[in-house]
């Protein structure tokens, strides 16, 4: 059955790519990469360490120009309709923070940007990730497990249709693992797709529909056992 539908009812494609390559000095990370990814899925992505999950990830989110190729976002193409994927939260590599400022501070200001939540929303993306959000506490003080929650918080907090987590589990105890992954599952359930890259086997088991392993730049599916 064509994946574009589920149980009779047709789902909007959220990401199509088309061709992707990218190469650094000459060295090819990623090769002719072609996906189609839909709304309200869950998508795992798998490798060794550079094998191109990161630099796949800033590509999708049009940090990274590829050398080749296309990724289009429900329908709008990065480089030409937009410059970077809207209507998307991202947490890639060590999440970056004002160290003197507080969690809720940081999140407060990165909203002011595009000024499109109000403050409860910030407080309950700060909750739903295990925080306090009346905790002034700088985040120079936070722990590596608190700056991944934090992270996470920002990327949920504007309700974005589409999430891209490299190792979101970083970091995090074995409670705070189950908490992220809890929130996850409800975020799938609400029809927001997820791109995530976990070296932990559980997290791919119990949240992905699809696995993708990177594999000398190319991408291939594959089955859970």
């Amino acid at each position: 059955m064509d994946d574009s539908f589920r149980e009779g009812k047709a789902v909007e494609l959220a990401i199509e790519v088309k061709g992707l390559a990218k190469s650094f000095k000459h060295e090819m990370v990623l090769q002719d990469v072609n996906l189609h990814l839909y709304q309200g899925k869950c998508y795992g992505f798998v490798g060794r360490n550079g094998s191109g999950k990161s630099v796949f990830f800033k590509l999708i989110c049009g940090f990274l120009l590829p050398d080749k190729g296309t990724v289009r976002i429900f329908g709008k193409e990065l480089g030409k309709d937009m410059d970077f994927a809207t209507d998307t939260g991202v947490v890639i590599e060590h999440p970056g923070f004002m160290l003197d400022f507080s969690g809720f501070q940081n999140l407060n200001y990165l909203a002011a940007i595009r000024n499109v939540i109000r403050k409860e929303q910030i407080y309950q993306a700060i909750t739903a990730v295990g925080l306090d959000p009346e905790n002034r506490k700088k985040v120079k003080s936070y722990s590596v497990g608190m700056k991944q929650r934090l992270a996470i918080a920002q990327a949920i907090m504007e309700e974005p249709r589409i999430l891209i987590l490299d190792e979101p589990m970083n970091g995090l105890d074995k409670s705070g693992v189950l908490q992220i992954r809890e929130l996850l599952k409800s975020k799938i359930s609400e029809g927001v797709t997820i791109l995530m890259s976990s070296h932990i086997a559980e997290d791919i088991q119990q949240l992905c529909d699809e696995v993708f392993e990177f594999d000398n730049g190319s991408l291939k599916p594959l089955q859970f056992v």
